[in-house]
């Protein structure tokens, strides 16, 4: 496995796989299993390497679901779709990025707290082109492939992000919706130190609707956090940093100024990249 990649397991059934400074993850076991979320471009032969090691040689998953459709959360899809013969679930909101016809709203390196913000101008906000075989989840909340899990709405990172939710060890799969890492800095994307934050900043237009997602997610009393970014959270460190979160959102989420912050006129417009 390739220094760029480290794997551990959240539960017996749940494996994170961090490729750079995003996480992807394997649910399931060897007869059954699903890949959520598909990482960077370049990072296809480290997770079919992975999840070959976890499931057996020649393995596929029965389906992708993906949390959101921003780059560093679809990069290897198109990789993968070449060996992979299966389909790819997302929310409905979330189609038209995923089949080409709209593009993310640009990244905004305005926000501050760090380089990895400042440096989100090169960040990629193109739609990808997966046509047909990409599919709306259920509209009943059921996840295909993973059997007691269930997936929840939680926009404002994006239009149609998700979060996965099982009940009987309240585990949580929360994409971006939060993180567990202060992902606007470089300093600390580099030591993973666990705290819980709101989603990446430089990449969430709608404030109020990040807010409530949080609000939701928190509200489900998870005992254990499986984020895009970040190291999974468990326990009382996860139940505090949540509470936290939701009661200070305006001011530790919310950056002072920038493109999407409600009530800033001072960056408004779409020159800023």
């Amino acid at each position: 496995m390739a220094l760029t990649t480290t794997i551990d397991e959240v539960a017996s059934d749940l494996i994170r796989m961090r490729y750079l400074f995003v996480n992807l993850y394997f649910s399931g076991t060897s007869e059954r299993w699903v890949l959520i979320d598909a990482a960077l471009p370049g990072s296809a032969d480290n997770i079919v390497e992975a999840a070959e090691e976890r499931f057996g040689e020649g393995t596929a998953p029965q389906a992708i679901v993906l949390t959101h459709g921003h780059f560093d959360h679809v990069g290897a899809l198109p990789d993968l779709l070449e060996r992979w013969d299966v389909p790819v679930y997302a929310h409905p909101l979330e189609l038209p990025h995923l089949t080409g016809e709209t593009d993310y709203l640009p990244p905004d390196p305005t926000v501050g707290k760090g380089a990895m913000a400042l440096l989100s101008f090169a960040y990629p906000a193109k739609a990808i082109d997966l046509g047909a075989r990409v599919q709306p989840l259920p509209g009943d909340g059921i996840v295909p492939g993973m059997p007691n899990w269930r997936w929840i709405h939680a926009p404002g990172h994006t239009a149609g992000q998700v979060a996965l939710f099982r009940q009987r060890d309240r585990l949580l799969i929360a994409g971006d919706a939060f993180v567990t890492v202060e992902q606007e800095s470089l300093y600390a994307v580099a030591r993973q130190e666990q705290e819980v934050h709101g989603p990446p900043a430089y990449f969430t237009p709608d404030w109020d609707a990040a807010r409530r997602s949080v609000e939701t997610l928190a509200g489900l009393r998870p005992a254990i956090a499986a984020t895009g970014h970040g190291t999974p959270m468990r326990g009382a460190a996860l139940t505090e940093g949540l509470d936290a979160l939701v009661a200070n959102f305006d001011e530790v989420a919310v950056p002072d100024r920038g493109r999407y912050v409600p009530d800033d006129d001072v960056t408004s417009g779409t020159d800023l990249v």
